[in-house]
């Protein structure tokens, strides 16, 4: 009997020891198709969690031996992927939307007048703003003039902004309260006319006189707008957005409500060219926390090619001697640019026009010693001569939308020309040159979804299935190039990549959970796929 009692004791405490040996984890998740993206792209089954972080990778039954998880989720078998990170977004902007009027998708100029009367009908607002429309898409392919919303709203301004941001048609009360007159100075851009009328229409740096007579956006406006933005972007899988170009204001508003825990989702936050932002910032150097990252400087180089405002070198093939338009004199630029470079800030530049990404690639090449690890980034890199592909790197960096690639390929070709538009939409001849594209959206002028982001990029057609060889197809990129550029070569070009981007110890526990696998799934399915789970830092947030 007192063997029995012995050998039972001995057998307890080796249990006990056995149980003492395992590490208490967080959540284990397992049965699952996991893409890692690590430096192999291995796949593996299970994961750990602990303190809001990646542990250990491998198989479930290994994992259990070594860990002891307070928690177990069972994938069912469902790919998982590291959460998505959009390398070119307008978060904050995103969230305003959802309070004006929406007039993406529309046909025709009666559909956008039909939508603000109803607009207004429900809420009734002193000063209506609205987002989304393009004249690309309507059967007359012009721009519209304010002639019946000056008859339909005399007394109410009316500011209604083009799907790229960089065009908006105002009525003539908006016009009044902005004090725009047909003798209003401006640079970098245009306040068109006919017949020596205002037509209502502003092109880029105008606008900024419409803008600034809007009324201010509240402070529970501005929440509210983004808590709006991170519950769209969440439930797309987006764990990081890379914010391009917000002021100090809104960096700071998300600061605090990261610090309160409502906000969850990461921010890469690019700060407007505003002598305000970069006084307070530059000398300062980049602010960090887990969940906010202020540490470069947005310039806009040039316009939009549907707004026919891109920079080009030769004169637009669909407008005689016309050339788009630098926004900043080449001197603010240069200034500017050497200005972030003896700073630690990171300079991202909206480049379309080739004229434009010339400007911005030359500039930059002289200013950055090759050696240094400084990331510069040029945003869109649409239109790109052949001769100025050779500026690309891991030092400089291009920053694509592949969306805008299908959104596009309607009208591109006849803005550019046969010739001219071999060097656009590149995204494929850019890889190679650089070894990385970072890729994003840019919502809200494309839609959110990083599916279509894929797609596009894998297939080169909208979800219509057009074309049926796909717009340019030499230019798209593989499956494994498509998810690296939403992820790991995005967070690289966020100087993050140590942190976030791929499923690896030590890294945060960003992930999403999807429906489908878009690795393997057909083509043509791959913008129908939906977010089944999104967890940020081991929390599930969607």
């Amino acid at each position: 009997m007192k063997k029995i009692f012995y050998l039972f004791g001995i057998l307890s405490l080796t249990l006990a020891c056995n149980s003492e040996e395992k590490q208490e984890v967080d959540l284990l998740l397992f049965n699952a198709r996991i893409y890692t993206v690590n430096d192999s792209l291995e796949t593996t089954e299970a994961f750990v969690v602990k303190d809001g972080k990646f542990l250990a990778t491998g198989n479930a039954d290994d994992l259990r031996k070594k860990y002891k998880p307070k928690e177990e989720l069972d994938a069912n078998g469902k790919p998982v992927f590291p959460g998505f990170i959009d390398a070119h977004a307008h978060f904050y902007r995103l969230g305003l939307q959802q309070e004006r009027v929406e007039l993406s998708g529309t046909r025709s100029f009666k559909e956008v007048v039909q939508r603000i009367v109803d607009f207004q009908e429900e809420n009734n607002r002193a000063f209506i703003t609205g987002w989304g429309w393009d004249q690309n898409d309507w059967e007359i392919q012009e721009f519209p003039t304010k002639d019946i919303l000056d008859q339909l709203f005399p007394n109410t301004p009316i500011a209604i902004t083009r799907i790229d941001g960089h065009a908006l048609l105002a009525n003539q009360a908006a016009l009044d309260e902005a004090g725009i007159t047909t003798k209003t100075p401006f640079e970098g851009g245009d306040i068109e006319q006919k017949n020596g009328e205002l037509t209502g229409i502003i092109i880029d740096n105008p606008m900024a006189l419409i803008v600034n007579a809007q009324p201010e956006p509240s402070r529970q406006t501005q929440v509210d707008a983004l808590l709006a933005a991170q519950e769209i972007a969440l439930s797309y899988g987006l764990t990081t957005v890379d914010d391009a170009g917000i002021d100090r204001e809104i960096i700071e508003l998300m600061d605090s409500l990261h610090q309160a825990g409502d906000l969850k989702i990461r921010i890469y936050a690019m700060l407007s060219n505003t002598e305000e932002n970069l006084d307070h910032y530059l000398d300062k150097g980049p602010y960090k926390t887990e969940k906010l990252n202020v540490r470069s400087v947005k310039f806009y180089g040039d316009g939009a090619l549907g707004s026919r405002g891109a920079a080009l070198k030769e004169a637009y093939s669909d407008k005689t001697g016309h050339y788009g338009a630098l926004l900043s004199p080449v001197k603010d630029f240069k200034e500017t640019a050497e200005r972030v470079a003896n700073s630690k800030f990171q300079l991202n530049t909206h480049a379309i026009g080739d004229s434009a990404n010339y400007l911005v690639l030359e500039t930059y090449d002289k200013l950055l010693n090759k050696e240094e690890d400084r990331r510069w980034r040029v945003e869109h890199s649409q239109v790109i001569d052949e001769e100025d592909f050779k500026y690309f790197s891991k030092n400089i960096i291009p920053s694509v939308q592949p969306t805008h690639a299908t959104s596009d390929m309607y009208w591109a070709e006849d803005r550019l020309g046969k010739e001219r538009l071999q060097g656009a939409y590149a995204n494929k001849k850019l890889l190679k040159q650089a070894g990385i594209v970072a890729l994003g959206t840019d919502f809200p002028v494309e839609e959110v979804s990083p599916f279509l982001t894929f797609y596009a990029a894998v297939a080169r057609k909208d979800t219509n299935n057009f074309p049926d060889g796909g717009f340019m197809k030499k230019e798209a990129l593989s499956r494994e190039e498509t998810l690296k550029g939403m992820t790991i070569w995005a967070a690289y070009s966020n100087f993050e990549e140590e942190e976030k981007g791929s499923i690896e110890a030590g890294k945060f526990a960003d992930f999403i959970i999807l429906d489908k696998d878009i690795m393997e799934i057909d083509t043509a399915e791959i913008s129908e796929v939906n977010v089944l789970e999104t967890y940020v830092q081991g929390e599930k947030v969607y």
